[in-house]
């Protein structure tokens, strides 16, 4: 136990949330006095102590159930999940923001967190006396901020700013010096948010390395959220799977993150039509991993089965089918073709390591060469590939083409 530094017990957080009533004919008089009566009720319950909540009818939301969790000291840990899993609550709470609804968090040591922008920042201080107001924050003394004060600023690149109001940086900037405070205020635990996507990919990497320094090097604490799976599979030794709002798995890294991806079947990943007036036309087409999963998401390590359905009302001599895999701004990446053959079920494959990160979509065609074309299909069944931890997984911001390389260098 003594070396255990975060202990979440039975955590859960829940909100209040209201919702209009929808009327389809309602009289001027009836809105007036439904909106008085609003006013009223909610300016009593302010005053109670009570929050304030807008519409007219209540929900109780659970943001976060029943979560139990331990990080050991020196662990980094990794937390994902989709929009609304509830992945920056946890944070919140975890930083003492917020407090917890039901259950207990037992923190050892003193937290420092990078949520968003502008976290832990007095916009009219300069940059030079924001580095002390949160060093003071921390339980820091002058001193010891005054002893990390040139690494801090020299880590973060804004020294020609340094006495510049933090209101008037970028943020870029921003961001820059709040992470450079946040990892070198020696906190024994340091929480990030995905708040990093914000920095150029220079200094993405930078702020990657110093948190795996800190962890391995320092023995701190590192509690990191991101949707880059790179960055989460690079440096975390374990990853915990939040969904809507409970821990769905807990575990190594690599095998949160497979199971992750595995899971998330979405519609764009069927395209289907039952009848149509051609001789040759695709019925169904779907994408899926090699489990045979349906799923939109794919890292880039696995490889990618395309299914086609065709229907065949005549034998039709030579007819082809030809699979255009296009980026995300509709730019053709590569192109394949097959003759039919009066085959009715297809399968292509993608390999793993060919597409790089980005979302993808599909064009089909079904043609006799230089004579007709029967069924054509633009811009179908949307994927996604995942950098599950490339060499380019740090240039988050940064356009590196579509394909990896099959090249190597002489000299």
């Amino acid at each position: 136990m003594s070396n255990i530094v975060i202990k979440a017990e039975n955590l859960g957080k829940s909100y209040i949330i209201g919702h209009e009533k929808r009327e389809r004919y309602t009289a001027l008089r009836d809105v007036i006095a439904r909106k008085t009566h609003q006013i009223v009720s909610k300016t009593k319950q302010v005053f109670k102590g009570g929050q304030l909540i807008l519409g007219q009818e209540m929900e109780e939301f659970w943001a976060l159930k029943d979560i139990n969790f331990e990080v050991k000291q020196g662990d980094r840990v990794g937390i994902i999940g989709r929009n609304g899993a509830g992945k920056s609550t946890l944070l919140k709470i975890l930083s003492r923001i917020t407090e917890p609804t039901t259950g207990k968090v037992y923190l050892k040591g003193r937290v420092a967190s990078l949520l968003e922008v502008g976290t832990g920042f007095h916009p009219e201080l300069s940059g030079r006396e924001n580095i002390y107001l949160n060093g003071a924050i921390l339980g820091m003394s002058r001193a010891e901020v005054k002893r990390k004060f040139d690494e801090i600023v020299d880590f973060s690149g804004v020294e020609k700013f340094l006495d510049t109001p933090v209101k008037r940086f970028s943020s870029g900037m921003y961001v820059r010096l709040a992470f450079a405070v946040a990892a070198h205020l020696e906190p024994e635990i340091l929480v990030v948010d995905e708040v990093l996507a914000v920095g150029d990919a220079e200094f993405q990497k930078k702020c990657l390395g110093k948190m795996e320094d800190v962890s391995k090097n320092e023995g701190r604490t590192v509690l990191f959220v991101s949707h880059n799976m790179g960055a989460i599979a690079n440096l975390c030794t374990q990853c915990i799977l939040l969904r809507k709002g409970i821990i769905d798995l807990n575990d190594q890294t690599s095998f949160v993150i497979n199971k992750y991806l595995s899971s998330t079947e979405n519609d764009s990943s069927i395209f289907e039509i039952l009848d149509k007036d051609a001789l040759i036309f695709i019925s169904k087409l779907i994408i899926c991993n090699e489990k045979n999963i349906v799923s939109s998401d794919f890292s880039i390590d696995e490889p990618i089965l395309i299914k086609i359905n065709l229907v065949i009302r005549e034998q039709i001599e030579n007819a082809e089918i030809l699979i255009i895999i296009l980026d995300l701004y509709k730019r053709r990446i590569f192109s394949c073709y097959k003759k039919i053959n009066n085959k009715t079920k297809l399968i292509l494959k993608i390999n793993p390591r060919f597409l790089t990160r980005g979302k993808y979509s599909i064009l089909t065609n079904v043609y006799q060469r230089a004579i007709a074309k029967y069924d054509f299909n633009d811009d179908i069944c949307s994927f996604n590939i995942i950098d599950t931890g490339s060499e380019f997984h740090s240039l988050l911001n940064y356009d590196y083409g579509s394909v990896f390389g099959n090249y190597e260098w002489i000299e």
